[in-house]
């Protein structure tokens, strides 16, 4: 038996002036490949996640897709949320 999953994170820095988004895959709670908006492709954290990595960085759609989520998934759920949160000082 083993769990495979995924998380999608973002990272805000001042409100929405700088947001960094992750999308981690995990192998039995073993973090083996991420794509990070500031590196701008997939790469691999343990060898389990190289094939990955690199077919994912082959599809220029899908890395198209992912460096912006920066602004359709995280600046845009921040306003959504933001909304319902109260404020940090």
């Amino acid at each position: 038996r083993f769990l495979e999953y995924s998380t999608s994170e973002c990272h805000f820095f001042n409100g929405t002036e700088r947001v960094r988004f992750l999308d981690r895959h995990f192998h039995n709670q073993e973090e083996f490949v991420r794509f990070d908006s500031d590196v701008g492709e997939y790469r691999a954290v343990t060898e389990l996640g190289r094939p990955d990595a690199e077919y994912w960085n082959s599809q220029k759609d899908l890395l198209e897709r992912r460096r912006a989520e920066v602004d359709t998934y995280c600046r845009h759920n921040y306003g959504v949320v933001e909304s319902f949160t109260v404020q940090r000082r």
